[in-house]
């Protein structure tokens, strides 16, 4: 505690003593840990009427020791104002009705302190504390506890810098050491889960997965040599398996065991404690309650039963699980002013439930795992060789400055696969089988483009665990088999669509390099395999980027193209689940996007469309998936206050504050941190209607003002398709029957104008 402070308690303290003697505490309408109201006495009612009406400073010692100067109104502190209590706490900043409400500053008799905004005595909104031993902390704050983003800074040095939920890090985070070691990546419960790279100061590193805070399933080792380990992970050595690839005729480490990282290389990397507060703001200041309903006067006697108020009604309890003194029953305290927390049960985010609009399913892993046994297993093993032998083998650095030969489609590479095996592959369980490369260089370079790690990518592709099919082909007859980890999507093509993909390939690399926010899909590879014996068959595929790899679940997903013709899955809201892919007349949204990236948005959506345009492709569509911040347990989904900016509530409803609507597990994330255009983008899904009475579908509904807090994702996919004789066709062949501007397949030119069209009707910037 500051001199200043300690100068204040001792001169309080003396008053309090001399008090005391004169005053006891018979009728106070508190609790020992609650604001004491300034109407102890019965004979002060009289003066207190008189003056409650209007706004003045006082200064003030209740009976049980505590102190207020400061605002005041209508008999509770209003403006700005100081309360300091009898163990020595203290609280400077706003209040609004008795609540401590807007910006302030709480002190502890530790010397600990809390700056930031405060809603309803809770420490919610912006704000920093600094611990008594130094531990501080900076950022976004739901209910007391850390929650969004925010950075930490320990005693001995230490230093987090990422997502929090409910006073722990989780989410994506970065965190350093002192001695220099530092971990980036996801976090779950104040320890490293999922994805993440831990880097050490003498340039090892470990890139993988993760499982309560130590390498669990596919991980990556490299030694500051180059020389790196890739396999399996675990703690229990009977479960660890991989392979040791050393850097050139560098082979110091062939006698390391991997159980070194557990037991030597994380030894000093323990994450440190945050600092515990010794007691909450909100276990201070309770609530303004207790008062009996006759004129304001006190009962001198009130019994309590412990979890009851006087009445014997339950307490509120917080979401935290600390309780309140205040009663429910009939929504009031006894000044006769609507209490607070009765505003809180009728107006916040419990009775949003009532009568939810949306309802989805628990998401569930798309398709089939292609195991022993599986039509395609022995395919799928020839491919993950395949991937294996055309990343892993030695070649030179890949620049980004290609040579026009890099592009001729002539430049590809056969390798043939005994399954004896040979001087350049290994021996393998399937049939012979040849393995072809279209264009190896540029693909090579594609991957270092979009910053895609080799050994990663050998790892999802071509790990222990198996690639899953979709449970059906889509409407070219193409088959789509997704990566265990979904970070990839590999596609089954038509040799047609080769020579298309090829054809455009120069431009597609130009326009992917120019622009590092395109939407267009990213392409990593090309191959094909010949299968050798009776069926002689081709099979080739391409491999692609999934945009909805995240820790967010895909609760909607929507496959737009601007068109009405067949554009409806025709399935009832109950029967829809978050893999079902819906069409443009199944949309019943319209996204909302901050101004900066909605800007973003419609110059990088034009300038997709003049590529595809000039390269004659059409049929391509924009692919958005939603995942809904606000869901309960039972899968019901919460609209937001349309007036709230985020879905946090802070203002007032018939004169009384009330707590932030957002939920403490669903946090705006900061959208200039770990997202990018069409990833992980925090934006407003309004719900639209269409007119039942139109003669031609409609497009795009009336919005309706109903808005959901949702995290985004969309890319433009099927972008390999050219308007060819057979489009053409079929084009002439449907407009005789149907409106022409209905029907999907048009000319290039008139197929981007009407996309483009309906995604910014779709796309609008949000300016609540």
């Amino acid at each position: 505690m500051s001199r200043e402070l300690n100068g204040i308690v001792k001169a309080w303290e003396a008053t309090v003593r001399k008090s005391a003697t004169a005053k006891k505490r018979a009728n106070s309408i508190f609790t020992p840990m609650s604001v004491a109201h300034v109407d102890d006495e019965d004979d002060d009612d009289e003066q207190a009427s008189s003056s409650s009406t209007e706004l003045c400073h006082i200064e003030k010692i209740f009976p049980n020791g505590d102190f207020y100067t400061g605002r005041w109104l209508d008999r509770f502190p209003h403006g700005h104002g100081k309360y300091l209590w009898i163990d020595g706490c203290m609280y400077v900043g706003e209040w609004i009705q008795g609540f401590t409400m807007g910006k302030g500053r709480f002190s502890w008799p530790s010397g600990a302190t809390y700056e930031g905004d405060f809603k309803v005595f809770y420490m919610d909104g912006k704000g920093t504390y600094i611990g008594s031993s130094g531990d501080t902390y900076k950022g976004s704050w739901v209910m007391n506890l850390k929650s969004g983003n925010g950075n930490e800074s320990y005693p001995n040095g230490d230093f987090y810098d990422g997502e929090w939920k409910k006073g722990l890090q989780n989410g994506h985070g970065r965190y350093q050491w002192k001695k220099g070691n530092h971990y980036i990546g996801q976090w779950r419960n104040g320890l490293f889960n999922g994805n993440g790279t831990m880097m050490w100061q003498n340039g090892n590193r470990f890139d993988g997965c993760w499982e309560d805070g130590l390498p669990k399933g596919n991980g990556t080792f490299r030694w500051s040599d180059g020389s790196f380990y890739v396999g399996v992970w675990s703690k229990d050595p009977n479960e660890q398996s991989g392979t040791y690839y050393p850097s050139g005729t560098c082979d110091n480490h062939l006698e390391w065991d991997p159980q070194q990282v557990f037991i030597v290389e994380l030894s000093d990397c323990r994450v440190s404690p945050c600092e515990d507060v010794s007691i909450y703001p909100s276990e201070k200041i309770l609530s303004l309650m207790g008062f009996e309903e006759d004129n304001n006067k006190v009962t001198k006697k009130s019994t309590r039963k412990k979890g009851t108020g006087g009445n014997g009604k339950p307490r509120w309890s917080s979401v935290d699980g600390r309780v309140s003194n205040y009663s429910a029953e009939e929504g009031t305290n006894g000044s006769g002013r609507k209490s607070t927390f009765g505003e809180l049960g009728s107006n916040s985010v419990q009775s949003w439930h009532n009568s939810p609009r949306l309802r989805i399913t628990a998401s569930k892993k798309q398709g089939e795992t292609i195991a022993k046994g599986h039509k395609n297993y022995e395919l799928m093993l020839n491919l993950q060789l395949g991937i294996r032998h055309s990343v892993g083998r030695p070649a030179p650095s890949a620049s980004l400055d290609l040579k026009s030969s890099a592009f001729d489609p002539k430049e590809k590479v056969w390798t043939r696969f005994p399954s004896e095996g040979s001087k350049h592959t290994p021996p393998h369980p399937s049939c012979e089988f040849r393995w072809k490369d279209y264009c190896p260089v540029v693909f090579r370079a594609l991957r270092k483009l979009f910053k895609v790690d080799p050994a990663d990518y050998m790892i999802s592709i071509c790990g222990n665990d198996a690639l899953r099919e979709l449970s059906s082909p889509g409407k070219s007859g193409s088959f789509f088999y997704l990566t265990n980890d979904d970070r990839y999507m590999i596609k089954t093509m038509k040799k047609a669509e080769v020579k298309v993909f090829l054809k455009m390939l120069p431009a597609y690399y130009k326009h992917v390099r120019a622009f590092e926010n395109t939407l267009v899909t990213k392409f990593f590879g090309l191959h094909c395999v010949k299968l050798t014996g009776a069926a002689h068959k081709k099979v080739r595929f391409v491999i692609m980027g999934n945009i909805f790899c995240s820790q967010y679940a895909i609760h909607r997903r929507f496959d737009l193209k601007g068109s009405t013709f067949g554009r409806t899955t025709d399935k009832p809201e109950a029967e829809i689940e978050p893999t079902t892919t819906l069409k443009d007349l199944d949309l019943n949204f319209i996204f909302r996007l901050q101004k900066s990236w909605f800007q973003e948005f419609c110059r990088q959506v034009s300038r997709d469309c003049d590529f595809l345009e000039h390269e004659r492709i059409m049929d391509y569509s924009m692919l958005v998936g939603l995942h809904f911040r606000e869901t309960t347990s039972t899968g019901n989904v919460t609209p937001c206050s349309r007036n709230s900016g985020a879905c946090t509530p802070s203002g007032f409803d018939n004169g009384g504050p009330r707590l932030s609507g957002v939920d403490i597990d669903n946090l705006i994330v900061d959208p200039n941190r770990w997202i990018q255009l069409g990833i992980n983008m925090p934006a407003q899904a309004e719900m639209a209607l269409r007119r039942s009475n139109c003669d031609t579908p409609q497009l795009v509904g009336e919005p309706t003002g109903e808005l959901y807090d949702i995290i985004i994702f969309f890319g433009i996919i099927d972008i390999l398709q050219d308007y060819d004789i057979s489009k053409k066709l079929e084009h002439a062949y449907k407009s005789i029957q149907y409106d022409p501007t209905s029907i999907s397949s048009v000319d290039p030119r008139l197929y981007s104008k009407r996309f483009r069209e309906f995604i910014f009707r779709v796309f609008v910037e949000d300016t609540t």
